[in-house]
């Protein structure tokens, strides 16, 4: 299935945006961990929540977990705490997500998991049971979900886990979100040094808890707002709050930079709180970006960054190759069917001077990539419309994204293959 999306005059949209995934997944697996019965409130309705969802309530013998990576990873560290023997598998791209590094971490805690097929690679088979825990050292740049994993059962070990990083810490706001949400649940864990955290030995303990709604999601809301160049551009995205623990929380800055204003807003009838978007004077002429802890925002940036003919340079992508797809190859071959040549440098930067191409206008391939698709569909403004193949990849983190837009005014139309 292609899309074609074409975009209205001007944007005067007001979205509910999806509920955090990054927050369900962990409030659900530490929920569970807790022996909790209570399903926390406003929980993402995107396919990777939904097969964590449907594996702790159904626990069957053979958890398949599709095309969720955060799933694969949070899932492989709470069977093995869990009585019980299962498989854990998934497609065949998560076949080729690489997973040994968490398994090699849960196993020197005392863990029973081997390799069914190729080795440091799903599907595992995993034998629960009550891990001794204790310290452990593992590279501080690699993905904070694998960390995420490990600190999440850590109250359950009987010796607790000392989890000491070495090396550079990426992606340190996902690590102390899931602090965060651990403490919310009774955990007894925080940093103890500047590169290790102490998790003691301490039940969690059920309680009522409730999602805020998903800032990552909101990146493609301002993308929209910087191609409404010179036009009377409004956006509000409801469910948003100030000084919110998800790093993509940061997106604010990035586009403050490019030319977007964020104001906050609460409606007193409701308690809830929103965010507006508009135009204000300037931006940078040219964008120099760290995104070592945000790379989820990547894909977004890039592609804004091309619309607006703003060179740029940015690092810490290199998690970027481990994602759904190669996300630096994809946004290179993509990119220069709209008439971008963008190049990379290390496996974790890119780059662009403002090469240029002929455009084909090809349809854009999103590689089983929900962020590839939502990163590319703000295009429609700069050149009218865009096509985008198999779209239905959005439901893995914003299923109701098409819809949003269409809300918004864009013509969205189906064009089926031969």
């Amino acid at each position: 299935m292609t899309y074609q999306i074409t975009a209205p005059q001007t944007l005067d949209a007001t979205i509910t945006l999806p509920a955090s995934k990054s927050i369900s997944n962990r409030a659900l697996i530490i929920q569970a961990l807790a022996g909790g019965r209570m399903m926390p409130a406003n929980l993402s309705d995107c396919d990777d929540t939904e097969v964590v969802i449907s594996a702790l309530e159904h626990d069957p013998d053979t958890v398949d977990i599709k095309a969720a990576g955060t799933a694969m990873r949070f899932m492989t560290a709470y069977l093995s705490v869990t009585e019980g023997e299962h498989i854990i598998t998934g497609t065949e791209r998560m076949k080729h997500r690489p997973i040994g590094i968490l398994v090699d971490a849960l196993r020197n805690l005392g863990a029973d998991i081997s390799y069914m097929e190729q080795e440091g690679y799903p599907p595992l088979r995993i034998c629960g049971r009550k891990l001794p825990g204790g310290r452990l050292d593992v590279p501080g740049n690699i993905s904070s979900q694998y960390i995420s994993a490990l600190l999440m059962v850590g109250p359950s070990m009987q010796n607790g886990l000392e989890l000491h990083l070495t090396g550079n810490i990426v992606s340190r706001p996902y690590i102390d979100l899931t602090l965060y949400l651990m403490k919310q649940y009774g955990a007894d864990v925080d940093w103890t040094g500047v590169d290790t955290i102490t998790v003691r030995p301490h039940l969690y303990s059920e309680r009522a808890y409730t999602i805020e709604n998903d800032w990552s999601a909101s990146s493609y809301w301002y993308e929209l707002m910087t191609l409404y160049e010179g036009r009377d551009a409004r956006v509000t995205l409801n469910g948003l709050s100030d000084g919110s623990q998800q790093g993509d929380s940061i997106v604010k800055y990035i586009y403050s930079l490019l030319g977007i204003k964020t104001s906050f807003a609460q409606n007193k009838k409701t308690g809830s709180s929103a965010v507006k978007l508009s135009r204000r004077m300037g931006r940078v002429q040219r964008l120099d970006f760290d995104f070592i802890n945000c790379p989820d925002l990547a894909q977004t940036v890039v592609v804004t960054c091309c619309a607006l003919n703003i060179p740029f340079h940015f690092s810490g992508l290199g998690s970027l190759k481990i994602k759904e797809t190669d996300r630096i190859e994809a946004l290179k071959t993509e990119l220069r069917k709209v008439g971008y040549v963008i190049r990379s440098e290390n496996d974790s930067e890119l780059f662009w001077d403002g090469d240029q191409c002929e455009p084909t206008f090809d349809p854009i391939d999103t590689y089983e990539d929900h962020r590839m698709a939502m990163a590319f569909a703000p295009l429609a403004v700069r050149f009218g419309n865009i096509r985008i193949n198999d779209p239905e990849v959005v439901s893995k983190s914003y299923p109701h994204f098409w819809e949003d837009l269409r809300l918004a005014g864009f013509e969205i139309t189906e064009e089926e293959e031969d």
